[in-house]
């Protein structure tokens, strides 16, 4: 991966004073009753895309997004970017979707914003896809988390100039090409909405708690990084700071026609970073400072259809299944019971052995789950996930978490004299209600004034019209 650095500085240098000359970005009619102010888009948002797209000199200063539906939301930690595109055999997107919200509890969501680039200029197709959104996420488009975008259609250049390379087919280099520009288009429209910005794609699945990973992560770092990497494949799971973007998507409008977007970040790093008069190992060395890889991955892509038309892609992250994301050690030894029937061999003890999972014929009220431990524990955490990637809608729905405190009466006298205050309501038998399920999950970090616990039980408090499926059981202790 070599080229001459004196050319590519000369470029880099007159783009970048180009850039300094920002042109005002006009609104025009959106759908809707949205508006400038409802909206609060900033005139400043779009840098200049004019030399490198000269194509769009004939539309002044109207480049700006078609908003198919969102509510303006800002100041998120993570802003999600999520393009999508027609495909000729099967489209992934809700399940995407699904899984990125399923893995994410009602607090996280509040801090989070995902926004889909429909890279589509067929108004028709653009106006389906929003329907059938809208129509599987509800709630997530009316509380503001999901937003759908799509470039104006002028934004494309013909592409009829394209250069091949690489002995890449017309087809392929039209369509790397515009990709390029499709995430070039959703990083300047994200750019002000967050503090880091995740790139995903509308073909994969997430791993369970993927969010508070990549918001600690993110936030624990201490160098200058440009990037953090949370899957090792192509261009999904790569963070950045919302503050690098208008870098980095003037890097990629330069040379958009030239490479795929994953080397040419690489060739950024290597202007950012590696000393030209010293070798490639030692460049290498310099890279990682700027990009710092998480493990396990948390991302895997799923899709086997390419939106490359005629291309079959099998691309699995190994390291995404090489070791569970929770680290934790073996929940504790605990004697297990239930009042609900299992559907075959999807047992109790698989879930909370960690060998497969739970699946139970739907609950009635007062159907219960015990975990009743050898010994009374200091538990930490606990984190308990109903439903899965395959079977959504089978969660846990009205369902409480209680503990059985080891001494009642200690727990009862422990909790004022260490300035906690007291929010646990006592059920039956000497239990305490600490937590419900929310979107199918129940999850929290005990209060150490609580002492030693000596069960968990999980309580269904109404009749469910669903099975339901218990995924994951954690719980931390000392």
């Amino acid at each position: 991966m070599k080229f001459k650095q004196g050319s590519l500085l000369a470029l880099l240098t007159l783009g970048a004073f180009l850039s300094l000359a920002w042109l005002s970005a006009g609104w025009g009619s959106l759908r809707g009753a949205m508006n400038l102010k409802t909206l609060g888009f900033s005139s400043m948002k779009f840098i200049n895309l004019y030399y490198h797209l000269p194509h769009l000199r004939a539309h002044g200063n109207n480049i700006y997004p078609n908003i198919i539906f969102g509510k303006n939301r800002t100041g998120v930690s993570v802003v999600m970017g999520v393009p999508t595109i027609k495909r000729e055999k099967e489209s992934y997107l809700i399940r995407t979707l699904t899984s990125l919200f399923f893995q994410m509890s009602r607090l996280e969501e509040e801090d989070c914003l995902v926004v889909i680039l429909v890279a589509e200029v067929d108004e028709t197709y653009i106006n389906d896809v929003a329907k059938m959104v809208k129509d599987k996420f509800p709630q997530k488009v009316n509380s503001g988390v999901l937003e759908m975008i799509s470039p104006p259609a002028f934004y494309y250049p013909s592409f009829l100039d394209i250069k091949l390379t690489f002995g890449d087919s017309e087809e392929r280099v039209r369509w790397r090409t515009k990709q390029n520009l499709d995430y070039s288009f959703l990083m300047l429209y994200a750019q002000d909405k967050g503090k880091f910005y995740l790139q995903l794609e509308d073909d994969i699945i997430a791993k369970p708690r993927y969010f508070m990973a990549v918001k600690n992560f993110a936030f624990r770092q201490t160098s200058d990084w440009l990037v953090l990497e949370f899957s090792k494949l192509g261009f999904i799971g790569k963070l950045f700071r919302t503050k690098d973007l208008p870098l980095i998507v003037q890097f990629l409008i330069m040379f958009y026609k030239d490479k795929p977007i994953d080397w040419l970040l690489d060739h950024l790093f290597y202007v950012k970073i590696c000393h030209p008069e010293k070798n490639n190992l030692d460049c290498e060395k310099q890279k990682q400072k700027l990009r710092i890889q998480f493990k396990p991955s948390l991302f895997q892509h799923m899709g086997k259809y390419s939106s490359l038309s005629g291309k079959i892609q099998n691309l699995q992250d190994a390291d995404f299944g090489r070791r569970e994301f929770y680290a934790f050690k073996s929940n504790p030894s605990a004697s297990l019971s239930t009042s609900l029937k299992a559907h075959k061999q999807y047992s109790l003890e698989n879930a909370y052995l960690r060998t497969g999972f739970f699946w139970a014929v739907s609950p009635k009220a007062g159907d219960y789950i015990l975990i009743q431990f050898s010994n009374a524990l200091n538990v930490k955490e606990y984190v308990f996930t109903s439903g899965n990637v395959q079977h959504p809608g089978d969660k846990l729905f009205n369902t409480i978490v209680e503990i059985l405190p080891e001494n009642e009466v200690d727990f009862l006298s422990n909790l004022p004299r260490n300035g906690s205050k007291f929010d646990y309501e006592a059920t039956t038998n000497g239990f305490l209600k600490i937590g419900t399920f929310e979107n199918g999950v129940a999850q929290g970090i005990m209060n150490p004034a609580v002492g030693k616990i000596k069960a968990f039980r999980l309580t269904v408090l109404s009749d469910s019209p669903v099975w339901a499926i218990v995924d994951k059981i954690f719980i931390k202790a000392d």
